[in-house]
């Protein structure tokens, strides 16, 4: 009997999904219905609602999780000091030159504002605003050109710094550890945001070279649904486009270098990197907006080096019995240049505030982290009262008895991950299926790392799937009337295969997922 009141808990919870009933509200409201109704009918003890408190503090005290507010408000900062518009730019005039060039640019530009940001809605919408008219008025298929855009947009949810791989990674590595729990392992190992950030690099950099492979053999076949720009042939024109790409290129690249680099490099946490890539984001903005910051951001840059320079060649602590004269000159050193890093850094912001960006900035960052944490609490709620009607059970049972082991397990929860993503967001996704299907995979001996880079892709796919993928609608906003709902529908068609060609290829040879978290982290 409790097992059916699980069922009926899961499918009416996703019925209200459906309905369009505020996620965060549905998932708690549900489960104490269904608490309330097993309590009556002797099926589940209430008193398991008393471990309620303690996941919600552990996760509200979890240091992981503060990486969420600081990743969203660098890509929040990135995208209003218009960098992405510079990127589009950039590469659309050192791509267009070819066929299928602008194409290209799209998806590289995705790549990198990806590696950047990580935030998909504003990518989506930054890029069909600049390149989509763009596209269309250099006679590019609307159809091809829609897809591009949306295929490159949703890239932010593969490629490091991801919101959805540190969102699942706090899924996974409580599901791994109860897997080991149920094996008989109890001194469990753990799996990271590091890790899946790690796992996630090649799988990233597959999809765009899919992408920009098929953009390619359709520029071959059919010439005319992406054309060439005309080249004047100025080599003038050349040189300084070669100093515009670097100018344009090397900021951003040096923020990712700097985040992404430092996390695998086990240098600094996700968090630590999150709280770097904020501040470099925000003296980024400030280099862009005025030019008078200029001076005090290139300042600043290089006290940092400097700062790194010192750390390398002395032991610059202080609390050591024995420091010689080299050490206390280079530590005063370090003292000054710090000072010069924080007073660059409180005029960053200063400039940033004063051209009216940073209350914007903080406002959409406050409310996305807002609406990521209620939807925690919620899905704390719905996962306890799943458990304690005895749905887990249920769940390993039916995925332990598919024919063809862990392989036929796998399959199913993959399909079934796929065609939800036709409906639910990939955050009910995450907080509702992935905590449900994981520890049975898991005990079934699925690695952590590469199930966890299944489902992002996955997820990703059903971003770009008609007739509820997200990317679709978050085009559809902003495109031109011209360009119509089926002929979106139409060009994003062929990415969804590639994601699917992907996700086959991952499942064929597992170590591009893990061969890049074995060689850093063993």
């Amino acid at each position: 009997m409790s097992e059916y009141m699980a069922l009926g808990l899961f499918a009416v919870t996703c019925l209200f999904l459906l309905g369009g009933f505020p996620v965060a509200f549905t998932l708690s409201g549900t489960a104490l219905l269904f608490a309330a109704i097993g309590a009556v009918f002797g099926i589940m003890d209430f008193g398991l609602l008393g471990a309620y408190a303690q996941q919600i503090f552990g996760r509200m005290t979890n240091p992981v999780l503060i990486a969420v507010p600081l990743f969203i408000f660098m890509g929040v900062m990135l995208e209003r000091s218009r960098v992405a518009e510079e990127l589009l730019d950039t590469m659309g005039a050192l791509f267009g030159r070819l066929r299928g060039g602008l194409g290209i640019s799209v998806t590289l530009v995705g790549a990198l504002l990806a590696a950047s940001t990580g935030i998909i809605g504003a990518t989506v919408v930054t890029m069909g605003l600049l390149s989509l008219p763009t596209m269309l008025r250099r006679g590019y298929d609307p159809g091809l050109a829609a897809g591009s855009i949306c295929a490159a947009g949703t890239l932010g949810q593969i490629i490091p710094p991801s919101i959805v791989l540190i969102l699942l990674g706090e899924v996974l590595s409580s599901s791994y550890q109860q897997a080991q729990l149920q094996r008989g392992i109890f001194a469990p190992d753990t799996v990271s945001v590091g890790d899946l950030f790690a796992g996630a690099v090649l799988p990233g950099v597959l999809l765009v070279v899919l992408y920009i492979a098929y953009q390619g053999c359709v520029a071959w076949l059919r010439p005319n649904s992406s054309p060439a720009i005309p080249d004047d042939g100025d080599d003038d024109i050349a040189g300084s486009m070669a100093a515009r790409v670097l100018r344009v290129l090397v900021p951003p690249l040096a923020l990712i270098v700097s985040v992404l680099g430092s996390i695998l490099g086990g240098i600094a946490t996700p968090t630590e990197a999150a709280a770097v890539g904020a501040v470099g984001a925000t003296l980024l903005a400030a280099f862009k907006i005025d030019k008078a910051a200029r001076v005090f951001v290139t300042a600043t840059l290089l006290a940092v080096f400097g700062l790194l320079v010192l750390t390398l060649i002395f032991d610059l602590r202080f609390g050591r019995d024995e420091i010689s004269g080299y050490e206390r000159v280079a530590i005063g050193v370090a003292l000054v240049l710090s000072v010069m890093m924080g007073g660059g850094i409180f005029m960053a912001f200063r400039r940033v505030s004063g051209a009216g960006i940073l209350a914007g900035v903080m406002e959409s960052t406050l409310r996305i982290t807002a609406m990521v944490f209620v939807i925690f609490i919620g899905a704390a709620l719905f996962s306890l009262v799943f458990r304690g009607l005895g749905g887990d059970a249920l769940v390993h049972n039916f995925l332990s008895n598919l024919p063809g082991g862990s392989v036929g397990a796998m399959v199913f929860v993959m399909v079934l991950m796929f065609v939800l993503g036709f409906f639910l967001d990939f955050i009910e996704i995450i907080y509702v299926v992935v905590p449900i299907v994981a520890v049975p995979l898991m005990v079934l001996g699925l690695d952590p790392i590469w199930l966890g880079i299944m489902i992002a892709v996955n997820l990703q796919a059903s971003f770009l799937t008609p007739p509820f993928g997200f990317a679709l609608f978050y085009l559809r906003g902003v495109a031109p009337k011209e360009v119509t709902t089926l002929q979106i529908y139409r060009g994003v068609a062929p990415f969804v295969v590639i994601q699917l060609f992907a996700l086959a290829i991952m499942a064929a040879f597992p170590m591009i997922v893990l061969w890049l978290p074995k060689l850093i982290y063993g």
